[in-house]
């Protein structure tokens, strides 16, 4: 079986474990008081990709890392922010709503945002393959949001108010499994991409570092200063605005736009981001007290 049937597969599996721990009753509560979840969307669709730019003149990045840069920050947010919201002990149906919904925003707002990067001025060595956004995968991004994401996390919380005494003694066993899939994912990111990593890491690894760091900061900031929301909302927010859909962004660079060092960012991010993120789980479950998650559940 290849890499490209796993992946998703163990995606589906991790949203499956997430979707064991959430109800309906958590996704009406976003909506019911939704300053958190607007603030995301404006993370999602603005702070990040105005961060990138801000990072790509702070490190006076190459013409082709720079414009992989802004199309990576273009780019969704990734299925694991919800997983790790749901680590941290956060808002874990907060993610999983702002995933969906910037998802769906991107078919309009990421091929705009792709065509300015390539308006750059350094980006006319890259030739004319912003044409090729035409072609942008629509049936392929909203299949990934269904079937790795939404169909997953149903399927859990279907499986938790059906069979609730079944679901808590297995809970414990798939979340571990869960982490398992998760670090997998990692390692496979970094070892089918080594080459990449490797070979780029020095030019451009601290620049994605600083855009990881830098957005999942202001997200926080925001919604704890602006819309006044709880701790929860606010690591749910940053790790949504810090983790982005990274394989998007590679199959734009590379199928799309036929640029693959376009791509090179975007691999590296994919990768590095993981940093970020799980700094932010370990410091929330420092502070969150370790019966949060259950109360939340019930």
């Amino acid at each position: 079986m290849s890499i490209d049937v796993l992946l998703p597969a163990a995606l589906a599996f991790i949203m499956f474990s997430v979707g064991l721990a959430l109800q309906a009753g958590d996704f009406r509560k976003v909506f019911v008081q939704p300053r958190a979840l607007l603030i995301g969307l404006v993370g999602q669709l603005v702070v990040v990709p105005l961060a990138a730019l801000g990072v790509v003149f702070a490190f006076d990045l190459a013409p082709t890392l720079g414009v992989g840069l802004l199309v990576l920050s273009a780019c969704p947010g990734g299925a694991s922010s919800g997983f790790l919201t749901h680590l941290a002990r956060a808002n874990a149906a907060l993610s999983l709503t702002l995933t969906v919904i910037s998802s769906l925003a991107a078919l309009v707002t990421f091929p705009l945002l792709v065509k300015l990067a390539l308006a750059w001025p350094g980006a006319g060595v890259l030739g004319a393959g912003g044409m090729q956004l035409a072609a942008l995968p629509v049936g392929n991004l909203i299949g990934s949001v269904l079937g790795v994401t939404t169909l997953p996390i149903l399927a859990g919380m279907l499986l938790r108010r059906k069979a609730a005494r079944f679901t808590a003694r297995a809970e414990p066993l798939i979340g571990r499994m869960a982490t398992l899939f998760f670090a997998a994912i990692v390692v496979a990111t970094f070892v089918s991409h080594q080459h990449t990593i490797l070979a780029n890491l020095l030019s451009v690894g601290p620049a994605t570092l600083v855009l990881n760091f830098a957005v999942m900061g202001i997200a926080y900031g925001l919604v704890v200063v602006v819309a006044g929301a709880a701790r929860r909302d606010a690591v749910a927010v940053a790790m949504e605005c810090g983790l982005q859909n990274a394989g998007l962004a590679i199959f734009v660079a590379i199928v799309l736009l036929r640029q693959p060092e376009l791509a090179v960012a975007g691999v590296v991010y994919a990768l590095t981001m993981n940093f970020g993120a799980l700094g932010l789980v370990f410091m929330a479950r420092r502070r969150a007290p370790v019966g949060a998650l259950a109360h939340h559940c019930r």
